[in-house]
């Protein structure tokens, strides 16, 4: 068993793809139209047969307060890997993402988080 794809719920899926693409630097992979919204995923540029991001979008009654629920704790919704996190936020930061965390060195663990601009907390860590 593997992981094939994993969602982030999204307030607005163009919003979305422009920021994990244009930003964050993933690709798109796939783009099908499904009802009133589409099948909306990005892979890393590393590995593009890898892991797909579901760019998902928020409409069922439970997503919006447990998406706010998790912002106002400070809680990320998921985690991307980098090589450097202080490098990455320094990248970030000069095209504009703001940040809720800075770099923090946690020993083994060092990471940041910052906001997709779509409701949800994203944390970046190198180990």
């Amino acid at each position: 068993m593997r992981i094939t794809v994993t969602s982030v719920l999204v307030d607005d899926q163009d919003k979305a793809l422009r920021f994990y693409t244009e930003v964050l630097g993933f690709v798109p992979k796939n783009d099908v139209p499904v009802g009133e919204y589409r099948w909306l995923t990005v892979v890393s540029p590393d590995d593009p047969d890898g892991v797909e991001l579901l760019l998902e979008p928020d409409q069922h009654p439970a997503a919006k307060p447990f998406k706010a629920a998790l912002v106002a704790d400070g809680i990320p919704i998921t985690s991307f890997a980098v090589a450097d996190v202080a490098a990455e936020v320094a990248r970030l930061k000069a095209l504009g993402v703001t940040f809720t965390q800075e770099t923090t060195d946690m020993g083994p663990v060092t990471l940041a988080v910052l906001d997709d601009t779509c409701g949800n907390l994203i944390q970046i860590a190198a180990m």
